[in-house]
């Protein structure tokens, strides 16, 4: 099963995977927890690049090239095999954010980056999506406090210092995607506290475990 996590800055989807990876550890199967940017070590330069905020005169196309070229690398050296190996996959972003920051926020053509997609994931897609969602004003809240805490190394903040406006676009990216496919999307409200979230979403995954293994048996 492929599981990603989906969601504008601060929403809490990196804190979420965790835990679902820790509640899904209590069963039998096998759990791969990984990210985009940066799920291989080619991709955790291309991250270093791309959420730096030094870099913020980086050019549109070159940042959505730069996605795409990530998740290329990361679907063929760890996400589809792990998937051959019948393991649950845990992703923090996927191909729907390319979609919602690049297209709907940067205003590239939503038809050029889905034939993008086509030729990098050769048909892979989530077989879940949990989209957190909360304000604008609330995440960004969150994501500048965890900034602040970070390391003074690290500093993955150059999409917390766009506008306003612009991650309103994301979240309204995300919240078209999921209307359009109501069977994969699961909306979250993500201003809730860190273990009613978890308990929502640990739920959803348990039922359709248990939906799956009705199945095939």
């Amino acid at each position: 099963m492929f599981i990603t996590f989906e969601g504008i800055e601060g929403c809490g989807k990196s804190t979420q995977v965790r835990l679902l990876a820790d509640f899904l550890k209590d069963g039998t199967a096998t759990i791969l927890v990984t990210r985009e940017p940066g799920g291989t070590e080619i991709g955790g330069k291309i991250r270093s690049i791309l959420l730096d905020s030094v870099n913020a005169k980086i050019d549109s196309l070159t940042e959505l090239l730069l996605y795409e070229a990530d998740r290329a690398q990361h679907v063929e050296e760890i996400i589809r095999p792990c998937l051959e190996a019948k393991k649950i996959v845990l992703c923090d972003r996927f191909s729907d954010a390319t979609l919602c920051y690049q297209g709907y926020a940067r205003g590239f053509d939503l038809e050029l980056i889905e034939r993008l997609h086509k030729i990098i994931l050769k048909g892979l897609k989530p077989d879940m999506t949990f989209l957190l969602d909360c304000p604008v004003e609330i995440g960004l809240g969150r994501a500048w406090k965890r900034i602040a805490l970070a390391a003074k190394n690290r500093k993955e903040d150059r999409f917390e210092r766009e506008e306003t406006g612009f991650h309103e676009k994301v979240r309204q990216g995300y919240l078209h995607l999921a209307k359009a496919e109501p069977a994969r999307f699961h909306i979250i409200d993500a201003s809730q506290d860190i273990p009613a979230i978890h308990h929502d979403i640990a739920s959803i995954v348990s039922s359709r475990l248990k939906s799956r293994n009705a199945r095939t048996h």
